[in-house]
C-alpha cells in the first residue's frame, strides 16, 4: 500500500511564466509538483490585495452598517457593497483601507480593527481580502474615481441582513461581513473591542 504524503508539505514549483498583465492584475501559468505528488498546470490570477470596510454607526440604539450599490461589469448588474478596494503596490492595509472609505463614501472613522482575512476564490485567485470594522464614524465629502458612481446607504444591521438572507446582497465579501456583525451583535459583543486610534 503506498503511503499517503504529508498533507503539510508544499507544492514544488517547477516553472512560472506571466501570460498577462492588466492595471489591476496579472496571470501567470505556473508548473508545480502539488504536495499529493502529483505534476499540474495551474493558471493563477494575481493581485496586490484588498481591504473591505465594514463602516458601522454605533451611536444609536440600532447599529447600523455603510453599504454603497454600484454597477459591476463582471456581474452584469449593480450590487449592493460595502465600501472596497485594491491595495496600491507598496501600500499598508490600514491606509488603503482609510483612504478608500474617505473615496469612495467620505466617511473617516476614529476607530480600526481588521477582523478577519481570507481568499476571495482561491482555486485560481491569489487575492486576499482583509475586512476592517471601522467605528466612530464622521461624515464628510467623498471623492470617487471618475469611473466609479456609487450610491451609498446608511441601514439597520437587521436590514443588511434581510438583503442577505434574501438574495439582495450577492457580493461574497459583504455576505460573510454582515453576517460576522450580525452574530456580534446576537451574541451581545457588540463592535466595541479596545479601540486602536486612527
Amino acid at each position: 500500500m503506498k503511503a499517503k504524503k504529508n498533507s503539510t508539505s508544499k507544492a514544488r514549483l517547477i516553472s512560472s511564466r506571466e501570460v498577462y498583465r492588466g492595471p489591476a492584475f496579472w496571470v501567470s501559468t505556473d508548473h508545480v509538483i502539488e504536495p499529493g505528488g502529483v505534476r499540474v498546470r495551474r493558471d493563477i490570477v494575481h493581485h496586490t490585495g484588498s481591504v473591505v470596510i465594514l463602516a458601522v454607526d454605533d451611536s444609536g440604539k440600532n447599529p447600523r452598517v455603510l453599504l454603497e450599490r454600484q454597477y459591476r461589469h463582471a456581474a452584469g448588474s449593480f450590487l449592493w457593497e460595502l465600501p472596497a478596494g485594491r491595495i496600491d503596490p507598496g501600500e499598508k492595509e490600514l491606509p488603503a483601507a482609510k483612504r478608500e472609505l474617505l473615496e469612495e463614501t467620505g466617511y473617516t472613522a476614529s476607530h480600526w480593527r481588521r477582523i478577519f482575512k481570507f481568499y476571495a476564490s482561491p482555486g485560481f485567485v491569489a487575492e486576499t481580502m482583509s475586512i476592517y470594522l471601522a467605528t466612530g464614524l464622521r461624515m464628510g465629502k467623498a471623492h470617487p474615481e471618475e469611473d466609479e458612481n456609487i450610491e451609498t446607504r446608511m441601514l439597520p444591521v437587521a436590514s443588511a441582513l434581510r438583503m442577505v438572507l434574501n438574495g439582495t446582497i450577492r457580493d461574497a465579501k459583504t455576505i460573510s461581513s454582515i453576517l460576522w456583525l450580525n452574530y456580534r451583535l446576537a451574541n451581545g459583543r457588540g463592535v466595541n473591542f479596545a479601540p486602536r486610534r486612527s
